[in-house]
């Protein structure tokens, strides 16, 4: 409940943003950047999961092909009340892990190679219930929401800068405003709206390791996987990461970011992560729900 009131304050957030710069142009400009900036994250929202499919060329994988995959994926997905998500292997040998899907109804898991290498049974079936969890929890819409408010923010502060620069919009003695604040206004506001959306990306992290550790009844194991996933992710960089995708990954697969670019990570450290699920455990609230049967 904690995360999701985060969520909400931080979209709200958002919003306030918005609001507050988009009395610096016109009615017109506003609305037709509004507009662009919400048809490309909705063509984004509709065709999100081929497109990451195919950048990662992720292929579909049977029962018969996977069949101790498949049950996992039934089992937890049966847990979470949702349909089945599809199932797909990445020819990739860094170890890690994405779900796609608009809705549950279009729900996919995504693997790659290396982690089913890497990780055991248990371990997988943690990071499987991770992933079903951002489905259960339409992440995926979530992020497209946050992702429209950050373009609409970055186009307008855009628009306001130009205007001022080259004498559009309101004038000076209306507003008080000048070029050097439109440019200010260009450079701050983006900057704001993607702090905002990071810190949106690393609640829904938070949330999904929660509910995934439900789902499961195993915490320690999902805990375990994302720390052997970390150090895997350091031996083994991916030539197919692309900052573009990195936030759908259980872990980021950009290995060896610097300081400052963690500064602007999707993901929250896996320590805190660790620490939040060991927490969990230790509590014995949760239901536990490992047999060793699903192999």
């Amino acid at each position: 409940m904690k995360n999701q009131i985060k969520t909400i304050l931080l979209l709200g957030i958002m919003s306030a943003i918005l609001v507050s710069i988009g009395g610096a142009l016109g009615p017109g400009y506003l609305v037709l950047f509004g507009v662009l900036a919400l048809a490309m994250n909705l063509g984004a929202y509709f065709m999100s999961d081929r497109i990451v499919l195919a950048v990662h060329r992720a292929a579909e994988v049977t029962p018969a092909e996977a069949p101790g995959l498949h049950r996992m994926v039934e089992e937890l997905s049966r847990r979470a009340q949702i349909p089945k998500p599809r199932v797909y292997i990445i020819p990739d040998a860094q170890p890690n892990a994405f779900a796609t899907g608009r809705n549950p109804e279009h729900g996919v898991v995504a693997v790659t190679e290396g982690i089913m290498q890497l990780l055991s049974e248990r371990e997988l079936r943690g990071v499987l219930a991770h992933e079903i969890a951002h489905i259960k929890n339409r992440d995926i819409l979530v992020s497209t929401i946050a992702a429209a408010f950050a373009s609409g923010i970055t186009w307008i502060a855009h628009a306001v800068s130009f205007a001022g620069l080259f004498g559009g919009g309101q004038s000076d003695e209306e507003e008080g405003g000048s070029p050097l604040g439109g440019l200010a206004l260009a450079i701050v506001a983006p900057i704001a709206a993607t702090l905002v959306q990071l810190g949106i990306s690393r609640s829904r992290e938070y949330l999904a390791d929660e509910v995934g550790a439900k789902l499961c009844g195993d915490p320690e194991a999902l805990a375990s996987a994302l720390s052997r996933l970390e150090h895997g992710v350091e031996l083994v960089p991916s030539e197919a990461a692309r900052p573009a995708t990195a936030s759908l990954f259980i872990v980021s697969p950009l290995a060896g970011a610097s300081s400052v670019m963690k500064w602007f990570s999707t993901h929250p450290s896996t320590e805190e992560r660790v620490s939040r699920l060991m927490s969990m455990a230790a509590s014995g609230r949760i239901e536990r729900g490992w047999s060793g049967a699903v192999a």
